[in-house]
């Protein structure tokens, strides 16, 4: 599952990267503000999500109880979906003008939403093995 994380964090980092470097740099002579923007938005949260499924995996490494290990597991999980989901709503929208990808972004929110809170029940019944 560490293995995993670091993947998806570095991944998740490299497209939150190249995504907001576009947005800074080339997108304005062909996309609308509101589409900058949206990109821009999108890029800042997956950053700090690849950043949190990153710290997830290095918790990992720490923890010793089950139920702390389990519940930051499921806490990275959470943070990698989100990190697709609401971003990759929003670069839907600036992207490709398709309206039904606002659909998708609650469900990327509640995702890491539910991500921070499941961390800090992990947090709780953290023991260092």
């Amino acid at each position: 599952m560490i293995a995993v994380f670091l993947v998806l964090a570095g991944l998740l980092g490299a497209v939150a990267v190249s995504v907001g470097a576009y947005a800074a740099h080339g997108m304005a002579p062909a996309f609308p503000e509101q589409a900058i923007a949206w990109a821009e938005t999108g890029s800042r949260y997956q950053m700090v999500h690849a950043v949190a499924v990153f710290g997830t995996a290095l918790a990992l490494t720490l923890a010793g109880g089950r139920a702390a290990r389990a519940l930051l597991g499921a806490s990275g999980v959470l943070f990698a979906i989100g990190a697709v989901l609401f971003p990759g709503a929003l670069y839907g929208l600036a992207f490709l003008d398709v309206p039904a990808f606002g659909a998708v972004a609650p469900f990327g929110g509640g995702s890491l939403i539910l991500g921070w809170v499941v961390l800090a029940v992990a947090g709780l019944l953290f023991r260092r093995s």
